[in-house]
């Protein structure tokens, strides 16, 4: 079940609309957001993302969960940093990657560096260590959202990601499946669905994204043999500039 819950997590992120500001990509605008995470119909807990104000080009984006269930726990936090490339401002540079877990079963932490300097990428997960040559397209499991969300805007394909995680290099790729109408507590949004690309339909995932809201991500539902395991949906957000968003129906 955890496995699941933070694949599905770390697939949403929140955005801004492009007007927000003429100064910063919209992406990039300080932003908060808070999940509703259930397991099937059961509610689990709440999931908050938060983009902190740049500092000299270095970006912080923390991520912090708590879930249970039945007496099972499962407590993250997530701290991404990185920088915008300096000859193209539509590309993200991830610099350190931190994960602390605790809960239910054994805590631990990851940990990753990407180097430039020196072509590596160095990182810890658990007690193991693990290093992989330096590559522009291999982000962290955290900043690779941001990184999404501002190709989508851009129209860009194909949507193929690669992501150092848990001591290995994930490769992930989405599809495009068309428009739909959403409606959940925090509003009714016009979205566009996307599908996680896997071999087999055994698993299937989800997610609506509203470009209204520069393709802020408003639901997320995941299944297992066709049984719905997993559904997260957007509770409330907060930018920097309220002003020039959208307001949900």
């Amino acid at each position: 079940m955890k496995s699941r819950i933070f694949l599905g997590l770390s697939l949403l992120c929140p955005m801004v609309s492009a007007s927000a500001s003429a100064s910063i990509d919209p992406v990039l605008v300080p932003q908060q957001a808070e999940y509703q995470v259930n397991y099937g119909n059961i509610e689990l807990g709440k999931a908050r993302y938060n983009l902190a104000p740049a500092q000299d080009n270095l970006y912080r984006y923390q991520f912090d969960s708590a879930l249970s269930l039945v007496g099972l726990s499962d407590v993250r936090t997530i701290v991404s940093e990185f920088s915008v490339s300096p000859t193209n401002p539509r590309q993200l540079v991830p610099v350190r990657y931190f994960q602390d877990r605790s809960g239910t079963g054994p805590d631990y932490q990851e940990q990753t560096a990407f180097i430039g300097d020196l072509s590596k990428i160095t990182t810890r997960y658990k007690k193991e260590k693990f290093d992989f040559p330096f590559a522009s397209d291999i982000y962290d499991p955290m900043m690779v959202q941001l990184q999404f969300r501002m190709d989508l805007e851009a129209d860009k394909k194909p949507l193929d990601y690669k992501m150092v995680k848990e001591g290995e290099v994930d490769d992930y790729q989405f599809t495009i499946i068309g428009k739909e109408r959403m409606k959940i507590a925090s509003g009714t949004y016009d979205t566009i669905k996307i599908e996680v690309v896997r071999d087999s339909t055994k698993r299937q995932t989800f997610f609506w994204m509203a470009p209204d809201l520069a393709y802020l991500p408003v639901r997320l539902t995941h299944y297992e043999k066709g049984s719905k395991q997993l559904d997260i949906m957007l509770l409330s957000y907060h930018f920097a500039d309220v002003a020039t968003l959208a307001a949900p129906e």
